[in-house]
């Protein structure tokens, strides 16, 4: 029987509350009988959606499709985000050459060699937040003890911005990737985030000091050639990113894997740091918590799996649809640790893919294989069906995720 679709269906679409870790079940029906449609978003616009996998990497590997955010076409998230837009510019909203110049200021100190240099001192965090739970009161919530310290621990010494200032920072970023932000909120909460960041990079041009702020001040801002505005921007989205993508992903698979209990102990008593970090990748691939795409808008007119899109034209390259694929992951809606799944489009593809792969990647490895080896009895104290998931957020995830072991 042939599957009847919505002539312009509204995106972001909503999920079957049964199945809370799976994509939307319309995005399924997309994939397989109009795999490069419109849809409509929260301003009436018509971007096209991009579902198979194959396609969504050609998307985002075209030269002829852009991420500036400032173009019109561009297809925003939310108001919130829009309204955003020439508040706080990143080299993730640029295409080269700029993006480019803007993320070779980071490569180094987000390489894989660097990253597993700070696996002892992530090891250590996990070590103590775990301590801490174990000698706290039962029921606990995960994210406040543990899911939501560890990166923004890490990302806090990395950058060199204050711990102590965490609930600020973790309040702002919680507004700015709100879907039901306002526009006032969500820019008061970037400039905000702005104007401590550049507080920061006074502080430490007065006093320097040995971090990632620290460099980019004596070596960009005092030379010239970086404004403190724009070392503030880059502060922003690490600070945001940082310690919001690893914090939710730790949560969710945490929820994932304590309702897939085989799959749990496969992990659990591996002992085998290469079952870690396959299960990891599996994950990033089942999860895939940047659920609204990633937004670009075409230079040119190009043609996506046999459709034309002109340029001008808003595009939505829909990562979690491509991630469960069947043309590319066998049985892709179960969950297999085993799975050999790094070629999953999680962090996105083509010169845009997240820069801070390589350090989620070290903080998962080591919050999983320890939290479930430390807490083997580790289990929800809630059912699957009460938890908060966070279809209200940019980021997937849950809000709150009690447990008890």
């Amino acid at each position: 029987m042939t599957r009847v679709l919505p002539e312009v269906p509204a995106y972001p679409m909503a999920r079957d509350g049964r199945c809370p870790f799976d994509p939307p079940p319309p995005l399924g029906g997309l994939r397989e009988d109009a795999p490069v449609s419109r849809v409509r978003l929260w301003d009436g616009s018509t971007p096209w959606l991009v579902t198979r996998y194959a396609d969504v990497r050609a998307v985002l590997a075209d030269p002829r499709v852009s991420s500036d955010s400032d173009l019109p076409g561009f297809p925003h998230t939310t108001p919130g985000v829009a309204a955003r837009r020439g508040r706080v510019k990143s080299f993730i909203t640029m295409d080269d050459p700029d993006h480019a110049r803007h993320r070779r200021l980071l490569t180094s100190d987000f390489t894989v060699r660097r990253m597993e240099a700070l696996r002892p001192r992530v090891q250590g965090i996990v070590d103590g937040l775990i301590d801490d739970m174990l000698a706290g009161p039962r029921p606990v919530d995960l994210v406040q003890a543990f899911s939501l310290p560890l990166p923004s621990l890490v990302i806090c010494e990395l950058l060199g911005v204050p711990y102590a200032d965490r609930d600020f920072f973790h309040r702002a970023s919680r507004t700015i990737i709100a879907r039901d932000a306002t526009p006032e909120d969500a820019v008061g909460a970037t400039d905000d985030l702005l104007a401590y960041l550049g507080d920061l990079v006074d502080r430490k041009d007065a006093e320097p000091t040995d971090d990632l702020l620290g460099r980019l001040t004596a070596e960009q801002l005092r030379t010239g050639a970086m404004s403190r505005a724009e070392i503030a921007s880059m502060g922003l989205l690490l600070l945001v990113a940082g310690h919001e993508t690893t914090a939710n992903m730790i949560t969710l698979g945490t929820a994932a894997l304590l309702r897939e209990p085989g799959q749990l102990a496969l992990l659990r008593d591996g002992g085998d740091p290469a079952v870690v970090a396959n299960a990891v990748e599996e994950l990033l691939r089942y999860l895939t918590i940047v659920h609204l795409g990633r937004r670009r808008v075409a230079l040119a007119d190009l043609e996506v799996g046999g459709v034309l899109i002109r340029a001008g034209e808003g595009i939505i390259a829909a990562t979690d649809a491509a991630n469960r694929d069947p043309g590319a992951f066998a049985d892709p809606d179960a969950l297999d640790i085993t799975r050999k799944a790094r070629h999953h489009v999680a962090f996105g593809y083509g010169v845009h893919q997240c820069l801070g792969q390589p350090l989620a990647r070290v903080e998962m490895q080591v919050a999983f294989e320890t939290l479930y080896r430390r807490l083997p009895g580790l289990a929800l104290a809630e059912p699957v069906e009460r938890l908060p998931f966070k279809h209200d957020m940019i980021i997937y995830g849950v809000h709150e995720l009690p447990v008890t072991w």
